[in-house]
């Protein structure tokens, strides 16, 4: 569901008619959500993050997969389209690195035993690496909890699948992507980065070093100087970024990761601003130097977690009440 300039209202279609609401969003607002009632203490955010941890939940097809998208409010299910359909896939990548943030942070036991199923379809499976880093993330935040070799291992593995996925220095979507690397969802340098620690692993480091320059320091710089940007893409960069500078404690990172986050206040070619914080919108992107003025779940979801940071972000979560008027 998208909503226009206007606040008139559009159905997701695509791929045809997808549904209403999904697990990618409700995972990924479940876990700003979380992070944001840990920073701020308001429990109005932590009640609200269980609510869509429940719908999470409630889509899990009991083997560790999931389906995506609802048809209606009366909750029926989308089971056969193809952005829905259950797999080893974005939604079921995305729904376990939602319970291992919710375990974590929330200390839900309900989260633990699905989480569990989940780890183990995703080992079953074999996913492109932009799924698979999240699978590394994932583990990551359920080894910082409690030592686990069974997923220790299936970490190691799995960081050498993203690393052997390379074209000309930089790590790839997939093995069949071509030319630069699509930028949505592209996090795997962060997964390597942060695993390289965890793993004590210096190649995995060099790889994830080398990658991020080649990926994304010259996009950040010309300000996302690309034919179509989505806040998606600059949220992964943000990430990208952010975990450089803490893995490797250099400023350069951190300025890139600063400069990043200024594309939604109008760091960017169409010199726009893509945040209206006034009213607490986020448009979609921008498509040919001009402003998508459409403003999605995702979009909105993706500069929240972007910019979790900024003071004016922290000051509305902290308010927040739950009550509209």
């Amino acid at each position: 569901m998208y909503s226009g300039s206007k606040g008139e209202l559009f159905d997701a279609r695509e791929s045809g008619v997808e549904g209403v609401a999904c697990v990618d969003d409700a995972a990924r607002a479940s876990i700003l959500l979380c992070r944001l009632w840990a920073v701020t203490g308001n429990v109005a955010l932590r009640s609200w993050a269980e609510g869509l941890l429940d719908f999470v939940l409630w889509m899990h097809e009991a083997d560790g997969r999931w389906h995506n998208f609802i048809y209606d409010w009366d909750g029926a299910r989308n089971s056969e389209g193809p952005t829905s359909v259950a797999g080893i896939n974005f939604w079921q990548a995305r729904a376990i690195f939602a319970l291992a943030e919710a375990a974590l942070l929330l200390d839900n036991g309900a989260a633990r035993g699905v989480l569990a199923d989940g780890l183990a379809a995703a080992s079953a499976g074999s996913p492109p690496p932009d799924v698979r880093a999240l699978h590394v993330l994932t583990a990551l935040a359920v080894l910082h909890r409690a030592p686990d070799p069974w997923l220790s291992s299936r970490l190691a593995a799995w960081c050498e699948e993203l690393a052997g996925c390379r074209a000309d220095g930089m790590l790839m979507n997939s093995p069949d992507e071509r030319g630069r690397p699509h930028l949505w969802g592209h996090v795997q340098e962060a997964a390597l980065i942060d695993a390289a620690v965890a793993l004590d692993r210096q190649d995995l480091r060099q790889v994830a070093v080398s990658s991020a320059n080649a990926v994304f320091a010259e996009v950040i710089e010309s300000g996302f100087d690309l034919p179509h940007v989505q806040a998606y893409d600059v949220q992964s960069a943000v990430f990208v970024m952010d975990r450089l500078a803490a893995g490797t404690g250099q400023q350069r990172y951190r300025e890139l990761a600063q400069k990043a986050r200024s594309w939604f206040d109008g760091r960017n070619s169409a010199q726009v601003v893509i945040y209206d914080r006034a009213i607490g919108r986020v448009a979609d992107g921008l498509d040919d130097r001009r402003l998508n003025d459409r403003s999605g779940a995702e979009a909105n979801i993706s500069a929240g977690l972007a910019l979790s940071d900024d003071p004016l972000v922290l000051s509305t979560a902290g308010g927040w009440t739950g009550r509209s008027g």
